[in-house]
């Protein structure tokens, strides 16, 4: 019985099938035909029988190999490197089925490959994540088959294998050429002007040419009979926090990715900026309550605690509490920070009942409030409207897109910052905040 496990029939064998049936139903009007057909018969079990010797003869005939990464880069594109061996000593076609994880809902998956004897293949296939979490991939499967291709054996390759998901590290190295001089623009970053020094004084030195004229120290000039200037250092060490809303309306998804996928792959990118900077740089996560802590440190382990704690940070489906924020910032935040709050406000109603909260976290520290632009209502908007049903939808979504606008300026009245973004343009406009913040020496 285990001979006959991986045995299969291939489709070859059933069109041959088909077509000697249907010269024998045509040999009642032309006799000659069935003689033809009966020959068929024989040829067709004969290459049956030789099929089957090529292909079932022997043993590990074929080998195969999945290659997995250690992690996958949630919304981006991770590969997949397969191996296969073809120890035959005739040309093999493959038929490779892997089973993918069932997040992926990939039901038709199937490469064909054709092997030469004696050699190694190596092919690539591309995933891209939506839900961060485990991933678990199953058996792969190799169905071999000769030229004749009558028959196929099943060869069976790797047990349950599982990858974790994290957030999008992958933009790590995108935004990692953070000077902000050349590179940086190329990826949406903006030169920031500078008003006045947010430095702190280091030492008098000698003019060297590209040296800002307006540090020049005149009385110590006057002195050395030489042009000295001063020399400054940014103000380093200032704790960043990103604080990301694990509500329900965080689950609104764009691009397949929900607002709360945006925003940790934000926090994180912005983390590693900070951190960049000789900053440090923290993270907490809330809803009905407080979760994943990570205290604004500058060690070396800092982005890898930060990467673990959104791994798996999923929404509740409940109100936010923003009075235990509130409450847990005060008693954990002892120092003034930098507030990175990811949230959305809908209606301005919805942001009068956080307000009070928010108020009171922006008198200890510098608070920035990020919530995200509804890309759908912006369609809705641009389209010309025909009917009167369409003129309804099209005034109810430039009063939400409205609202939205006047939640920036509600917020401005309090001395709060914010940043209304599309989600796709999260990361970028949340590290030119940083940067100008950094600049005009805000915090």
């Amino acid at each position: 019985m285990n001979l006959f496990k991986p045995f299969y029939i291939q489709p070859t064998f059933f069109y041959a099938s088909i077509g000697i049936v249907v010269l024998f139903i045509l040999s009642y009007f032309l006799p000659i035909l069935f003689t033809i057909a009966q020959l068929s018969i024989v040829v067709l079990l004969l290459l049956f029988v030789i099929d089957f010797l090529i292909v079932f003869l022997g043993r590990n005939k074929i080998e195969a190999t999945r290659l997995l990464p250690e992690k996958f880069s949630n919304g981006d594109e991770n590969e997949v490197h397969l191996e296969l061996r073809n120890n035959y000593p005739i040309l093999v076609f493959c038929e490779i089925i892997d089973e993918i994880p069932v997040q992926f809902q990939i039901r038709d998956f199937k490469i064909k490959k054709s092997v030469a004897p004696r050699k190694t293949e190596k092919l690539v296939y591309n995933l891209i994540p939506k839900n961060r979490g485990e991933y678990y991939f199953g058996q792969l499967n190799v169905f071999a088959s000769s030229k004749i291709g009558l028959v196929a054996k099943r060869f069976v390759f790797d047990s349950t294998s599982l990858v974790k998901t994290y957030p999008s590290f992958k933009q790590l190295k995108k935004f990692e050429l953070l000077n902000i001089n050349q590179n940086s623009i190329a990826s949406g970053l903006k030169k920031i002007r500078r008003i006045g020094h947010s430095m702190e004084f280091e030492k008098i030195k000698e003019y060297v040419l590209g040296d800002d004229l307006r540090t020049i120290n005149w009385k110590a000039t006057a002195k050395k009979n030489s042009l000295m200037v001063n020399l400054f250092q940014d103000e380093k060490s200032q704790q960043v926090y990103s604080i990301i809303d694990r509500g329900r309306s965080m689950k609104m998804p764009f691009n397949d990715l929900s607002l709360l996928d945006y925003s940790i792959n934000a926090s994180l990118v912005i983390s590693n900026v900070v951190l960049k900077k000789h900053d440090k740089a923290g993270m907490l996560t809330f809803s009905k309550k407080v979760e994943n802590i990570v205290a604004a440190e500058r060690r070396n382990s800092q982005m890898q605690l930060i990467l673990e704690s959104l791994y798996n940070v999923k929404t509740d489906f409940f109100e936010s509490d923003f009075s235990r924020l509130y409450s847990t910032v005060k008693q954990h935040i002892n120092h003034r920070s930098l507030i990175l709050l990811y949230t959305n406000f809908e209606t301005l109603d919805s942001l009068n009942r956080q307000l009070p909260y928010l108020k009171a976290i922006a008198k200890n520290h510098l608070l920035v409030i990020i919530f995200f632009k509804n890309t759908e209502l912006n369609k809705v908007i641009e389209n010309k409207a025909a009917t009167i049903q369409q003129v309804y939808d099209k005034v109810i979504a430039e009063k939400f897109a409205f609202e939205k606008r006047l939640i920036v300026n509600e917020l401005k009245k309090y001395g709060i910052y914010s940043i209304l973004t599309k989600p796709e343009d999260l990361t970028v406009n949340t590290i030119n905040k940083y940067l100008e913040i950094k600049s005009r020496g805000l915090l």
